[in-house]
């Protein structure tokens, strides 16, 4: 899957980008029968780095969390692979894995907005160490349970003490129709801890006063690299 991702240093594809644009690649490859990308896929998209707190504050590079994405016309796939002092987790999920009020424990979330004429109506998804997630759909204010049909699957590794987690997020379950062209609005954010104060880190602070994400006005950007007609892109600096 993506241990030692931390640590590699691959040759990508020039990609237009900076410290507030996320580039998701085109995927190359079939998915595999478990509907995740074949794991050399991952090696062909830049890696997002982040371990400061949500307001940019109190670096901790032992709970440095990396981010990868790959697309294609039927899905978005997102890689997480996270650095960390301790795990905290439920016990118990529903059957499928949905687990409500996930963020109570340990997370690693994204945050996406496909439609930019409504920046107050965006989508939550949160997975945790041991596999169980949430999908929500926030709209100004209000949450709703997304239904988005994801995928994800997750692993610990104790001796290096790094846990990771895939999803693929189904477009259809993400807007009505998807244009590779169009910018998305995205925000990559963590949680770890048993009891406050808990880390909430983020890769685009949101520089609130307590934790809190849902702020859109921070979202950085998302492009989707590989489509047909893209501009002349650039890699984005490496943060680590």
């Amino acid at each position: 899957m993506l241990a030692g991702m931390l640590e590699e240093k691959q040759a990508l594809p020039d990609l237009k980008g900076s410290h507030d644009t996320a580039v998701a690649m085109r995927l190359k490859n079939p998915i595999t029968k478990d509907g995740f990308p074949p794991p050399a896929e991952w090696n062909t998209t830049p890696a997002i780095r982040f371990n400061a707190d949500w307001r940019g504050q109190n670096s901790d590079l032992q709970r440095e969390t990396e981010v990868r994405l790959l697309w294609s016309p039927d899905a978005l796939f997102l890689a997480f692979h996270m650095r960390y002092r301790s795990i905290t987790v439920f016990a118990d999920s529903e059957r499928n894995g949905r687990r409500d009020q996930l963020w109570d424990r340990d997370v690693a979330e994204v945050f996406l907005l496909p439609d930019s004429h409504d920046p107050l109506k965006y989508k939550e998804f949160e997975v945790s160490p041991n596999g169980m997630w949430i999908d929500l759909q926030l709209s100004h204010g209000e949450k709703h349970d997304l239904q988005s049909g994801l995928l994800c699957r997750t692993s610990i590794d104790e001796r290096a003490a790094t846990w990771s987690a895939e999803l693929a997020l189904p477009m259809k379950g993400l807007l009505p129709r998807f244009d590779p062209d169009a910018v998305w609005g995205v925000n990559f954010f963590r949680v770890e801890g048993p009891c406050e104060p808990r880390f909430y880190s983020a890769w685009r602070p949101t520089g609130t006063a307590k934790p809190n994400f849902h702020i859109p006005a921070a979202f950085g950007k998302l492009v989707f690299a590989g489509a047909a007609g893209e501009n002349s892109l650039q890699a984005p600096p490496d943060r680590s």
